[in-house]
């Protein structure tokens, strides 16, 4: 196909696919003529790609193209894509070097060490983690952090189901590609459902009619007295 179906197809705009080509994001097409040429759907898929890292990923063009490098080199193994894309996802540098941020690591590895997983510690999704936990102290929310392995806990199942999925995955090109799109998109489906699921608790607890109603208190019987039990007549004159 030329570039104009390429467009009608993928959605992408004419003068975006030639940036892309520009800026090495899109493998050129095969030349048919000396200003023409011709695109196949691996083209399609690539530029499908692209977009939805950049518009529902949240990914820079620079670092799309760092991920895509990592997923078109035949020699790295999938582990290292799948870091990668981790890496590009994982905000760092929020946090100035310090005690609380060093304390905060240790924290992370001592997490690290109690659940077995067999990441690094300085990684860049450790550090990330280390960084909001000082952030969340110092924001006098330091209570949250009594929640680390109810979050881990929630993680690793789906952690799980991601790397299920992408061991369905035949071909290195579909495998690679399900990598990222799990580790990045996944990131963004997995937060989307953690804010429905707390809009739904926080329905349930706050605004429910069960909630609204109240507690029933127990009501005493009218002219009830205190301690002395009796009851208290009218005031004589």
């Amino acid at each position: 196909m030329r570039i104009g179906e390429l467009s009608r197809r993928s959605g992408v705009p004419v003068p975006t696919i030639k940036y892309y080509l520009r800026e090495g994001l899109l493998a050129a097409g095969e030349l048919t003529s000396p200003n023409q040429a011709h695109y196949g759907p691996g083209h399609e898929r690539r530029l499908r790609l692209i977009r939805a890292l950049l518009d529902v990923g949240g990914l820079s063009l620079a670092a799309i193209g760092e991920v895509l490098q990592a997923m078109d080199d035949p020699g790295r193994p999938v582990h290292k894509v799948l870091g990668a894309a981790a890496d590009r996802v994982t905000p760092t540098g929020g946090e100035t070097a310090g005690p609380e941020l060093e304390d905060a690591r240790e924290e992370v590895a001592e997490l690290l060490r109690r659940r077995g997983w067999q990441a690094d510690a300085r990684g860049s999704a450790a550090e990330s983690l280390a960084g909001v936990l000082c952030a969340l102290r110092r924001a006098g929310h330091g209570g949250y952090i009594d929640l680390l392995d109810v979050y881990a806990d929630a993680a690793e199942p789906v952690a799980r189901a991601d790397l299920d999925y992408v061991q369905r995955r035949v071909a290195r090109e579909d495998l690679v590609e399900s990598v990222v799109v799990g580790t990045v998109l996944g990131e963004a489906m997995f937060g989307a459902l953690r804010r429905l699921a707390h809009v739904d608790v926080s329905y349930r607890r706050f605004e429910s009619p069960e909630y609204l109603s109240g507690p029933v208190e127990p009501v005493e019987p009218r002219g009830s007295g205190g301690s002395g039990g009796g009851e208290v007549g009218p005031a004589g004159d």
